[in-house]
């Protein structure tokens, strides 16, 4: 017979193994705030202990669900032995988990779990610290941010005022909402009922706000998606038929001024493909196209290898990836371990990274903020690009991940970078799912998945800054600070009033 103790954790666990349905290709947006409002719920009144363990279970539960990708990308793409990939996925799950359990601790620890300060105030404000703090720690993971499961929601109205963590804020206010709406008094329910009003209200009202103009120009584009399986794709027989098939593709389309193939389009480094590159880029210059292609280097300063977006010129522009992949590009493990991944004929090589700080690619008369992969999924990175670059470019493999929900939710969070920013997002990708994104996040146009095939379309430079790409996500935090910060006052300034006055003999 369950314990209330026990209850309460398969309640936590239920309610963050039902969070992924909120988040692409569900798109319950709804979801979100309901499976907040009950994590809430179950941290009011428990210990510190409780907390952790509570937000722990939460926090499994919705990451196994929402990222269990990460095991094919390991395994049947990156062969690893079964074992070596469930302790890599586990231990993945375990640290996101951590950061939930780390928010209902320090509300149990040092602030309150219940009332209304808790539900407005404390808890909203800890879940987006330690969200934040989610998205940059040990490299950074901030897949399934609460602000992401609101790109089809009146909250996308805030993406590029405060960015996906001000959206994240206002998933977990509106969750806090719901908890007064069912434990707080009537004063706290009606107070609740206004804040859910004024915060939707608010951002469906500033949803038609334009912070950023068009250029007056148009240009025509075209995203190329050779649909060449991951398992074949480095296959050495499989070189030829892809160069021709990116070639056949991109002539193709047309007169465009703008092509873009996915990230590592070519299987195989630039030295040993130059002359082919060179044939192509004559052919594509008679059409009036310049090509963006994505293709690794080996670093001469180094002897490594990069992972570079290029632009099919003489002489190229270059882009480096900056943000590597964890035990995909790098591998933050000992000499031994790395030793035996060479015997185990697995992938042990670090890929060198690009500066931090590289600007723009000037293409086509524009200038371009080019991300690689899972570099977008740091919007604050791709800032210093900002307001200088007129358009957005990222290039992606998620065959990868096969036919699972990572290429959804990795659309989805190329549509906040694009509203974040005020830009038009092309997004070209291997298998899917390439896309063109408006400025707005919306999604204008895209390709099925798993087919090869060309995206044509005209886009529209956009210049001007929007208060996203001025602050970044200062002002969330030290929002949340500040929130914390005043609670911690008030709690004191409350214990010492109510502590009964003492007067000294002779007084």
């Amino acid at each position: 017979m369950l314990t209330a103790p026990g209850i309460r954790f398969l309640a936590s666990i239920a309610a963050g193994a039902a969070l992924p349905l909120a988040f692409a290709p569900f798109g319950q947006f709804w979801v979100a705030p309901l499976s907040y409002a009950g994590l809430l719920f179950l941290w009011g009144g428990a210990s510190p202990r409780g907390a952790f363990a509570l937000g722990f279970a939460y926090g499994a539960a919705s990451f196994l669900a929402g990222t269990y990708w990460t095991y094919i990308s390991v395994h049947e793409f990156g062969q690893a032995p079964m074992a070596l990939a469930i302790a890599l996925t586990g231990g993945l799950v375990v640290v996101l988990a951590l950061f939930v359990a780390a928010a209902g601790w320090a509300a149990a620890r040092w602030f309150r779990t219940t009332g209304p300060v808790a539900w407005f105030g404390v808890l909203p404000a800890l879940f987006v610290l330690t969200e934040w703090l989610r998205g940059w720690t040990f490299t950074g993971f901030g897949w399934l941010s609460a602000g992401y499961s609101q790109t089809d929601s009146w909250l996308m109205g805030l993406a590029p005022v405060v960015g996906v963590n001000g959206m994240s804020w206002a998933v977990m206010l509106s969750a806090g909402a719901l908890v007064a709406l069912v434990a707080g008094s009537s004063r706290t329910r009606a107070r609740a009922l206004v804040a859910l009003i004024v915060l939707w209200g608010g951002a469906w009202a500033i949803a038609d706000l334009r912070w950023t103009a068009p250029t007056g120009r148009v240009i025509s584009v075209a995203l190329v998606q050779g649909a060449v399986p991951q398992d074949l794709k480095w296959l050495p027989q499989q070189l030829r038929p892809t160069l021709e098939l990116y070639r056949r593709l991109t002539l193709e389309s047309g007169r465009r001024e703008l092509v873009v193939w996915p990230e590592a389009a070519i299987p195989a480094l630039h030295e040993q493909v130059s002359v082919e590159l060179d044939q192509i880029r004559g052919e594509v210059e008679q059409l009036g196209a310049a090509v963006m292609f994505g293709i690794l280097r080996r670093d001469p300063a180094t002897d490594t290898f990069q992972n570079t977006l290029m632009t099919l010129t003489d002489p190229p522009s270059v882009y480096v990836k900056r943000h590597l992949v964890p035990f995909g590009e790098y591998f933050p493990v000992p000499g031994f371990v790395r030793n035996w991944m060479r015997l185990m004929s697995l992938p042990y090589v670090d890929a060198e990274p690009g500066d931090a700080m590289q600007p723009p690619l000037e293409l086509v008369g524009e200038k371009i903020g080019v991300t690689i992969c899972y570099e977008d999924v740091f919007g604050a990175e791709q800032l210093h690009y900002l307001p200088e670059a007129t358009l957005l470019v990222n290039v992606s493999n998620d065959a990868w991940f096969g036919d699972s929900i990572a290429p959804h939710q990795h659309l989805q969070i190329a549509r906040l970078r694009a509203a974040e920013a005020g830009r038009y997002l092309l997004r070209s990708t291997n298998t899917g799912i390439t896309a063109i994104i408006d400025p707005r996040g919306r999604v204008a146009d895209r390709l099925p998945q798993f087919e090869p095939g060309v995206l044509a379309d005209a886009v529209q430079p956009f210049t001007g800054a929007t208060p996203y790409a001025r602050w970044g996500n200062w002002p969330v935090v030290l929002g949340a600070v500040l929130v914390l910060l005043g609670t911690l006052a008030w709690g004191i300034r409350v214990s010492a009033s109510s502590k009964p006055s003492s007067s000294r003999p002779g007084d």
